[in-house]
């Protein structure tokens, strides 16, 4: 039986483990996509006790906790930290095979130095150790302890950046840079977008009543962005679509929007389309890359919606079919050479052969990776998620050209799933090598390592 959690943890061969501690875990990180909020980087408060740090904001385990049974007031309510802390040591026993086992112990020896199991026996001793540490740990701490060299943060494109400026201005050893996520552009049948083109025309000073004005608007706010450091923007897209439209099509679903006017689904469609096109060609000119995280299917429980709001833990995989309208859509920025780099992450595991087949169809024979296969997240953040994403980019592209992991995270202490993962990443090369279906040439896999690990990112992003 194998120690838990130990050195040598999911390193499973001697390959392995040689290449995750001479070449992964030395390696710096950069957080090419998370949720932190750049106004609690810079202000750089310590938290308040570990249960705010670790359970505030944390929706993966909210879902585990309200799983077992533990009712809202100890989840999201009221309760004391210590309550909620003490709930979710009560969940620990149950999460067999859950990466949240795991993870929960890795940010507690990581950050804290605590190598005990969180138990409801050991809870309060935890919540005590760590609680005295918390005082000299802060957010840039916890960016620093981890190696972290760049932070790129989630915007919207009304976002003035000031935090930005800030951060910029002070001497850190590591960046944070802003990423445009314009889905309030693009998501034209909710029910706030209208309030939202207004807050846009505020932040650019002019009116936006036209299709041009939006298009304007936006490329005005891409270059705010670019001249803050912005290298890269993001899009949620719950579901990808792609119908064959004219540009009057479009001025016309834009002011039926405009005037309140309730649009079909062909209509959203078309819209939803273009501007994903009209983005695209602007992100190539700019030099940026592009994100695709598909396949969410958000706030199932509508009553959960109305009492707590979104991004509390209420969202499952979706299952629409993506190859033919992510197709129509690279297609459309291929076909003028303007598709810019491309990340396209794809939420359902089935869809990770597709990702990886249509991208090479629009690999440009000049950019290495141009586009990419992102990294399993959000519901794949799993041994066996992370493993299939692997296998179907080793099966079908270039494993050795993938820019590697994310955090995609609201917390500080989420940095050890960048551990977690390359320490996946080196059993499944070490696993080839030890079945004699790659040759061991360690200065080979060595740099294969330091590559996925850090060093395409860093090239991939212009960092």
């Amino acid at each position: 039986m194998k120690p838990f959690m130990d050195k040598d943890f999911l390193l499973q061969n001697e390959v392995a483990k040689t290449l995750y501690h001479t070449y992964a875990a030395k390696m710096p990180i950069i957080d090419y996509h998370c949720h932190l909020n750049p106004k609690e980087i810079y202000e750089n408060k310590p938290f308040e006790n570990l249960s705010k740090v670790w359970l505030g904001g944390d929706h993966y385990k909210w879902r585990l906790m309200r799983a077992n049974g533990v009712s809202e007031e100890f989840v999201t309510g009221s309760k004391p930290d210590f309550d909620k802390f003490m709930k979710y040591a009560e969940v620990m026993p149950y999460l067999v095979g859950n990466p949240l086992f795991h993870w929960s112990h890795l940010e507690l020896q990581r950050f804290f130095g605590i190598n005990k199991l969180l138990t409801p026996k050991t809870a309060l001793e935890i919540y005590q150790e760590a609680n005295l540490k918390l005082k000299e740990l802060t957010p840039k701490k916890f960016i620093e302890m981890s190696n972290v060299k760049v932070v790129c943060t989630t915007d919207d494109p009304v976002d003035d950046l000031a935090w930005h400026v800030k951060l910029k201005a002070e001497n850190n050893p590591f960046k944070v840079l802003p990423a445009f996520r314009p889905d309030k552009a693009i998501n034209i049948e909710l029910s706030w977008f209208n309030s939202w083109i207004e807050q846009l025309a505020q932040t650019v000073l002019f009116s936006i009543n036209e299709l041009t004005d939006l298009e304007n608007a936006l490329e005005q706010r891409m270059d705010y962005f670019a001249q803050h450091g912005c290298k890269l923007s993001d899009h949620g897209l719950d579901s990808i679509y792609y119908r064959p439209f004219t540009k009057e099509d479009i001025e016309v679903i834009f002011k039926r929007a405009r005037s309140g006017i309730q649009l079909s689904q062909d209509e959203i469609e078309k819209y939803k389309g273009y501007m994903l096109i009209f983005l695209g060609k602007n992100y190539h000119k700019r030099g940026w890359v592009q994100q695709y995280h598909i396949g969410a299917l958000r706030n199932n429980s509508k009553r959960m919606l109305e009492k707590l709001g979104p991004d509390t833990g209420y969202d499952a995989i979706n299952d629409d079919l993506i190859a033919k309208p992510l197709s129509h859509i690279l297609d459309a920025l291929d076909s003028n050479d303007e598709l810019p780099k491309t990340i396209i992450y794809a939420l359902n595991p089935r869809d990770h052969d597709v990702v990886v087949t249509l991208m090479q169809a629009f690999q440009d024979g000049k950019t290495p990776g141009k586009l990419q296969c992102g990294s399993a997240w959000w519901f794949n953040d799993t041994i066996d998620g992370m493993s299939k994403q692997i296998d179907a980019l080793a099966n079908n592209g270039l494993l050795s050209r993938f820019v590697g992991m994310l955090t995609d995270s609201r917390s500080f202490l989420s940095y050890p799933r960048h551990e977690y993962f390359r320490r996946l990443l080196c059993n499944k090369i070490g696993s080839l090598v030890e079945d004699g279906l790659f040759p061991y040439d360690l200065e080979v896999l060595g740099r294969i390592v330091e590559d996925i690990s850090y060093n395409n990112a860093n090239k991939y992003f212009g960092m």
